[in-house]
């Protein structure tokens, strides 16, 4: 049923739980997962102009490595193939044209992921994936603890 499983990330806590689901089902349907991290430049565009562009998309490409990577991981432990993409874009745009130029069969995402005031100013990634999408996109709930645990990291991790 499933060959191609798309999975994008942002390395956050919670989209592992959508990373193992996602990894669960190719691993039963011998599917190939795609984990696609995508750099999204416009969250940094109100930095100062004195702000270096190379030196932050240095950063956010280590993120997306790092990302990419714990779901290299992940489906290692099960013997799933993973193809692996980091791009820049806006993120439900760049995740549905990914999906259907790549030719999946289905988007496994978390029902959120970063979020703070990225979430209120730009709404949720997912559920404009949702709307759009080719594919059937699959969401995967977070837990209120997951979600409390996520937040508090937020809080403590130093901005630009």
């Amino acid at each position: 049923m499933y060959d191609r499983i798309l999975v994008p990330t942002d390395g956050s806590t919670g989209v592992e739980r959508a990373v193992e689901h996602a990894v669960g089902l190719a691993e039963e349907h011998g599917a190939t997962v795609q984990a696609l991290y995508v750099v999204n430049a416009a969250t940094f565009g109100g930095l100062p102009m004195e702000t270096s562009w190379e030196g932050i998309s240095s950063v956010l490409r280590d993120e997306g490595h790092e990302a990419v990577e714990r779901v290299e991981e992940i489906a290692e432990k099960h013997g799933v193939e993973v193809e692996t993409r980091i791009v820049e874009g806006m993120p439900s745009r760049t995740i549905c044209e990914h999906a259907a130029s790549e030719g999946c069969d289905l988007i496994v995402m978390g029902t959120h992921g970063r979020g703070g005031i990225d979430r209120l100013l730009m709404g949720s990634v997912t559920e404009r994936v949702v709307r759009t999408a080719e594919p059937p996109v699959l969401t995967v709930n977070m837990t209120d603890d997951e979600s409390a645990e996520e937040a508090a990291a937020e809080e403590r991790t130093p901005q630009p």
